[in-house]
């Protein structure tokens, strides 16, 4: 699938030794202490009936400059628009538009049934954790910029994944994430920060409806079985 930025929605994984030394094999090793926090993060954003978030994405390779992207994401249940940069993703709950606005060019897709794909949705931003695909403990509870935060690591149970862990950090107060990061086994380092998030804001149903007249000259391909 043409999409450059699947890798914002992976946006998972954490510490060297917690990675390579764990000898955890099964998601039910996995620590009740970050359980429960992710409990209290599953049960805040269950509570929100639309959300609209802010975020920066830095893309880090070695020995490149990094790379930040601004984006923003509106949600109402399944249905979702996010943007990035000059490139756009919106679903209606049944199908994905993959807008490519440099190119000129819109793809639309089945709303993938396979679970590693599935991640694309924002929706999995905030409950990956629950597939039983990943093991996970908490490493680590700081002050950071004026406020109490948790980290929890997360190792994935597949060793052919393209990344070696990921790293989620929450809000203690408010139990909303601050940002989640995505270890990639080549270097590669993928962060994703939450700048500003705006709950139960009204929307309109046109958000997450493709409308074709908005891209006249785009070249539309229909890629849904």
């Amino acid at each position: 699938m043409k999409y450059t930025f699947t890798l914002l929605l992976l946006l998972f994984i954490g510490v060297s030794a917690f990675a390579q030394d764990t000898k955890f094999t099964d998601a039910s090793e996995s620590d009740p202490k970050a359980k429960v926090i992710l409990n209290k993060v599953k049960k805040r954003y269950q509570s929100y009936n639309t959300m609209e978030a802010n975020f920066t994405l830095d893309i880090e390779f070695p020995e490149q400059p990094v790379e930040r992207q601004k984006g923003k994401i509106k949600q109402q249940g399944e249905k979702f628009h996010m943007s990035i940069g000059t490139q756009e993703i919106l679903s209606d709950g049944t199908a994905i538009w993959l807008i490519f606005n440099n190119n000129k060019e819109v793809q639309i897709n089945d709303i993938p049934e396979d679970e590693a794909e599935s991640i694309m949705s924002p929706q999995s931003l905030f409950s990956f954790y629950e597939k039983d695909e990943f093991v996970y403990v908490l490493i680590n509870e700081m002050a950071e910029k004026g406020r109490q935060v948790s980290q929890i690591e997360f190792k994935p149970l597949d060793r052919d994944t393209d990344y070696s862990k990921l790293r989620l950090t929450v809000d203690r107060k408010t139990a909303e994430i601050v940002r989640m990061k995505a270890f990639g086994k080549d270097g590669s380092r993928y962060t994703f920060q939450v700048d500003k998030l705006v709950p139960n804001k009204a929307m309109a149903a046109s958000t997450f409806t493709f409308d074709p007249s908005k891209y006249p000259d785009y070249y539309i391909e229909d890629l849904r079985e």
